[in-house]
């Protein structure tokens, strides 16, 4: 199976968090993997992973996004959007794995299959936000680093 499959599933199981309690995700998980026909153990394992990660890290993510998106806090968010947004949150700041550009347009992506018309739109803005932070740190420790060496 391709990443980007894996990827749509994730969203998928991350996206039933939303309307299914912690208990009930359990035996969904078991369902949604069943419904999968030729599923490899590697795959479902992998998307296993990812998506308990993915929840590990729920609080950070949120709180990032909302300091990120001025005016539209999570609790506003569609769930599509929110849930597209979260997976590449993820991605940028705990899967070294990703890079940056796929995180980012491969939640473009399920936000545009997945959401509404301006979905798409708002999910880029947010994640290139949050993409210009992150880079925009990541050369201030540098440059702090080079002055420390001097």
């Amino acid at each position: 199976m391709r990443r980007r499959e894996q990827r749509e599933h994730i969203f998928k199981l991350l996206f039933m968090t939303e309307f299914n309690s912690e208990e009930e995700m359990n035996e969904q998980l078991s369902l949604y993997f069943d419904s999968l026909e030729e599923l490899a153990e590697k795959d479902q394992e992998y998307m296993r992973e990812k998506y308990k990660h993915v929840l590990e890290h729920l609080d950070e993510i949120d709180a990032l996004l909302n300091e990120t998106s001025k005016g539209w806090k999570t609790k506003r968010m569609s769930r599509v959007d929110l849930t597209a947004l979260r997976l590449a949150v993820y991605e940028l700041k705990f899967d070294k794995n990703v890079p940056t550009g796929v995180a980012i347009n491969e939640a473009v992506e399920l936000a545009k299959n997945f959401g509404g018309d301006t979905s798409g739109s708002f999910v880029n803005g947010i994640l290139g936000k949050i993409a210009k932070d992150e880079d925009t740190k990541v050369e201030d420790t540098k440059v702090e680093s080079e002055e420390k060496t001097e």
